[in-house]
């Protein structure tokens, strides 16, 4: 695991930690679903980075 998908892994959960805080307080739609693309994102570019496929 290099510092590049690690980076991103940290940042994608913290997005999602965001999403979930975001829907608990009313926010509108269109924010929680950008937060959610970006999360996902940054969730897969990490995991893709760790190269565990090749």
């Amino acid at each position: 695991m290099n510092g590049t998908s690690t980076a991103l892994i940290v940042v994608g959960l913290f997005l999602a930690g965001g999403i979930y805080s975001f829907a608990k307080q009313q926010m509108p739609r269109g924010l929680i679903v950008l937060l959610s693309i970006g999360a996902g994102m940054c969730l897969l570019a990490g995991v893709l980075r760790l190269g565990v496929w090749s």
